[in-house]
């Protein structure tokens, strides 16, 4: 594992650097979290608790989050994060949190101690009322510059018990459409009529792709994506036009990770637009590899998993995390990524899982980037879980029975 930074050496870096954008860094960087005692760790990939760190402590103006929820436990490393804002806003930098309401009946403790300091505010959003579902997404917006998205919800186990993944974008026309869907979320976090969201949604169109060239990756070009499309500023921007275009597209290969994959509603109806996607590919020969977490078995999502893996030039693998050898933590101990990578040339990274509500009914935030090389870094990333020793290949003649907790 990688030996993480203590905030007084991030600190020394910080201020030996002189700013948070500084100008050898690279615009586009991936941000992993690894549980630990695993062997996934990618040692060239930035922990997210430095990062973060790093964003935080780098902000001279305002910081935006919004987060499906915020929980902690003392003595945990995302009480450096914790301090770290709280210092930031000591020295007059605005915090702005965006907390969906229903969890936080869940998880008070945090926001509630967060909006009583000077210059933080936190704000619930009933995304129930508003679009069906709930506040899904997981992103920073740092002075209107640099944003931070990915699966790492701000939660404690995310740090250390939980394999995540994001993005660091370096670049304020991406920030910007951010940014609006922040803006937006935080106006119709006062609403006291849902029904009035509309008086809010001010359409609004971007000149995205952003293209930009990396010193490291040569050529990237980078098109935000956000859900549900009833409430986003431009629905162009809407996450699943562009999963299923880049699906279409795929002419050898497709890796997919998933917390969850389910064509199959609740209410047992079929939803055709990424299963039908991932069907198309391997019958006209493109290798598709699905890995979920072992969370799904046993669920009503089994059965679709079962079915695709039966299927020629499709495989279907869980990922099986072991519990942390001082007991069990709830929550934890799984890979939580969501990501999609295409021919080594494209991906979609974000905050959905494989599921319609993620897409028709909850906030969620994403972004697919066309390059070949950082496409190439993800696959290996991919790779590394799929032939990693926690994976077991997904039988279609097998029943499997939910995954027993100790401790539980």
């Amino acid at each position: 594992m990688k030996r993480i930074v203590s905030v007084t050496l991030l600190l020394a870096l910080w201020f030996g650097l002189g700013c948070a954008h500084h100008p050898a860094a690279e615009p586009v960087e991936f941000v992993e979290s690894i549980p630990v005692e695993t062997s996934l760790d990618n040692p060239d990939i930035r922990n997210t608790l430095e990062v973060w760190l790093e964003l935080i402590h780098g902000a001279k103006k305002r910081i935006d989050l919004e987060q499906f929820y915020l929980s902690h436990r003392p003595g945990e490393t995302l009480d450096q994060v914790t301090a770290a804002l709280m210092t930031a806003a000591r020295n007059g930098v605005q915090i702005r949190i965006i907390a969906d309401r229903r969890m936080h009946k869940t998880y008070p403790v945090l926001p509630d101690s967060l909006a009583r300091l000077e210059n933080i505010s936190v704000r619930l959003i009933d995304f129930v009322a508003l679009a069906g579902s709930v506040q899904h997404a997981k992103y920073f917006v740092v002075d209107g510059e640099v944003v931070f998205l990915g699966s790492q919800n701000f939660d404690w186990r995310a740090l250390t018990h939980i394999h995540e993944l994001g993005l660091l974008i370096r670049n304020r026309h991406v920030a910007a459409v951010y940014q609006d869907l922040f803006d937006l979320d935080w106006r119709l976090a006062a609403l006291q009529d849902p029904d009035s969201s509309r008086y809010v949604l001010t359409p609004a169109s971007y000149a995205v792709p952003v293209e930009i060239t990396s010193d490291r990756h040569g050529p990237v070009s980078i098109h935000p994506t956000c859900s549900p499309k009833i409430l986003i500023p431009d629905t162009t921007l809407w996450d699943e036009i562009h999963i299923v275009r880049l699906l279409d597209a795929a002419r050898s290969e497709i890796c997919l990770q998933f917390l969850s994959y389910s064509p199959r509603g609740r209410d047992g109806t079929y939803y055709e637009a990424l299963d039908g996607a991932l069907r198309r590919a391997a019958a006209r020969g493109a290798r598709v590899r699905l890995l979920v977490s072992d969370w799904q078995k046993g669920s009503r999502a089994e059965a679709s998993l079962r079915e695709l893996a039966a299927l020629e030039n499709i495989a279907v693998h869980f990922s099986v995390i072991p519990e942390w050898s001082d007991g069990y933590i709830s929550y934890a101990r799984v890979e939580h990524c969501k990501f999609m990578v295409v021919d080594e040339k494209a991906f979609w990274l974000g905050t959905s899982n494989g599921e319609k509500s993620y897409f028709h009914t909850s906030r969620n935030a994403g972004v697919v980037i066309r390059s070949d090389r950082l496409a190439a870094r993800l696959r290996q990333i991919f790779y590394k879980s799929w032939e990693s020793e926690y994976v077991e290949a997904v039988d279609p003649e097998r029943s499997y029975a939910p995954r027993e907790h100790a401790g539980e």
